[in-house]
Parts: structure tokens; C-alpha cells; sequence
């Protein structure tokens, strides 16, 4: 072995400061260790509390909707027994789904659940999706949205002895909240003509393709 006598050896001061920076690192680590340890325990603790957590926000956001919920189903109830003249119920069951507050619908017939998509022919359905436009249409500020609302042929799979019933419960609504409210139907226009304010018909035409036929003013208008 071959030893440089002529090489530089460090001194005992640059030992010192060497020792002294690798000293302040290796503290710096170990705070950087509690401070990941902490962090880990809080996590941990976190991941216990969810299941809690998660149930008691869904007890706090049925107790907060659950009036509104109360409302729904007293006016939906009320909406399916006045038009199809039967004794259903309406059932609004809360659940928490993605963090987020979920409604399903359930229609309960002398006890047991009628399926909603096919209840009556369709016409639970119906009127059931009137019921919550309406609704959800009163709720908004009048000041930023037009209570205006159309329904597409919403009579479609109601017999023709409900429609009058039907298109009647709306006119009602819409007046007594004040919202316009345009229904399209090819039911006949004996059916409902005494709940529409005012009624158009299409008819065709050889030059135009179609036309617009007053068939009843309004009342303003005849005023």
C-alpha cells in the first residue's frame, strides 16, 4: 500500500462542521417523521370516525328535508287521488348516495308497492312527473326564473275519462301559484277545454305546412 504523504487531510474544524450539518439534517428527518407519523394517526382516526360520520350526516339530512319531504308526498298523494280517484300513497325515501342527498319515489297500493313506470297504465307516472315540475318550478326565485312551464303530451297514458281531471288539477295549481303553463295533447278538446285559459290547435295547411287556429281566447283577451 502507497500512501501520498502530500495529500490534504481535513481538519478538525471542518470535521466539526461537517458532523455539526449532518447532526441538523438527521434532526430535520426525525421531525419530518413525527410530523408524517402524526398526520398517519389522524388519517387512521379519521377512517374510523367515517361510518359514523357518513350516518349521522345521513340522520342530519333527513331531519333537515325531511319537511319538505313531508310535503312532497302529501301533495303528490293528493295529486294521484283526486285524478285517479283511488287510494294510493306516496312514499319519499331519503337515502345518501356520493355524498349527496337522494329521493326515490315509491307508490304504495292497499299496502304493497305498485311499480311507478307502469302503475295504471303509466299514469302514476305522469302525473307524478307533473307534480314534481310544478313543485320544483314553485321553488325557484321569481325574480331569476319565469314561472312558465311546458308538459308535453303528459295525458298520454291517462284514459280519457281522467284527463279531464287531470288537465283540471293543473289549471288549478298553475293559477292559484301564478305560472304559465302550456300543455300539449292530442286528447279531444271536449276533455279539457273548461281548465285551458286559452287553446290553439294545429291544423294543416297547403302553403304554409301548418297553421294556428284559435280555438278559445283567453280570458284577458276576451276582457
Amino acid at each position: 500500500m502507497t500512501i501520498d504523504m502530500d495529500m490534504e487531510l481535513p481538519t478538525l474544524e471542518s470535521l466539526e462542521r461537517r458532523a455539526g450539518t449532518i447532526s441538523a439534517r438527521a434532526a430535520t428527518r426525525m421531525d419530518d417523521w413525527q410530523t408524517l407519523r402524526e398526520e398517519a394517526r389522524r388519517t387512521e382516526d379519521f377512517l374510523q370516525l367515517a361510518p359514523l360520520a357518513a350516518e349521522r350526516l345521513e340522520e342530519l339530512s333527513t331531519a333537515l328535508f325531511g319537511e319538505l319531504l313531508r310535503e312532497l308526498e302529501t301533495n303528490l298523494t293528493h295529486a294521484i287521488r283526486e285524478i285517479l280517484g283511488q287510494d294510493r300513497e306516496v312514499r319519499a325515501v331519503p337515502s345518501i348516495r356520493d355524498k349527496k342527498l337522494q329521493v326515490d319515489f315509491q307508490i304504495l297500493n292497499q299496502g304493497g308497492e305498485e311499480d311507478i313506470m307502469v302503475g295504471q297504465g303509466g299514469s302514476v307516472c305522469n302525473i307524478l312527473s307533473v307534480g314534481l315540475r310544478l313543485i320544483a318550478l314553485s321553488r325557484l326565485n321569481p325574480e331569476e326564473h319565469r314561472p312558465f312551464l311546458v308538459l308535453d303530451e303528459q295525458d298520454c297514458w291517462l284514459r280519457p275519462g281522467l284527463v279531464p281531471r287531470f288537465m283540471d288539477l293543473i289549471g288549478t295549481i298553475a293559477r292559484k301559484l301564478d305560472f304559465q303553463v302550456l300543455v300539449i295533447s292530442h286528447h279531444p278538446l271536449e276533455l279539457f277545454a273548461e281548465s285551458a285559459d286559452r287553446i290553439l290547435a294545429l291544423e294543416p295547411d297547403r302553403e304554409n305546412g301548418v297553421k294556428i287556429k284559435i280555438v278559445k281566447e283567453s280570458r284577458d283577451e276576451t276582457a
